[in-house]
Formats: C-alpha cells, structure tokens, sequence
C-alpha cells in the first residue's frame, strides 16, 4: 500500500516538475538555469520511480 502511494507521488512529482520546465521554457531568457535545473529533478525522479517499481514487482508488492 505504501509503496503504491509512493509510486503515486513521484509521478506526481515528474508531472509537475515536466509543467514547469515548460513554463521555464516559455518565459524565462537564455542565460536562466531554471529549465536546466527542472531537468534534472524529473530525471532523478524518473530514476527513483523505475527503482520503486523493480523493487516492486520483485518483492511480489506490486503483481
């Protein structure tokens, strides 16, 4: 149970993080490092959720 709402929260994480690299990319100048930065997080989220999910399904918690 825990594991799926973690799982949740992280795609949640990754979405909100992908909304604002797009409005980063839209309104900020060339020399910002924001959008650079948004990247980054939603690539370690996206590392951390492909984690949540082999360990998941390898201790059975998720199908």
């Amino acid at each position: 149970m825990w594991l799926q709402l973690l799982i949740g929260l992280v795609f949640i994480g990754m979405v909100i993080s992908l909304a604002a690299g797009v409005g980063f990319l839209l309104r900020d100048d060339a020399s910002s490092k924001r959008l650079l930065t948004s990247l980054k997080l939603r690539v370690g989220l996206a590392c951390l959720l492909m984690a949540l999910l082999v360990i998941g399904f390898w201790s059975g918690e998720l199908g």
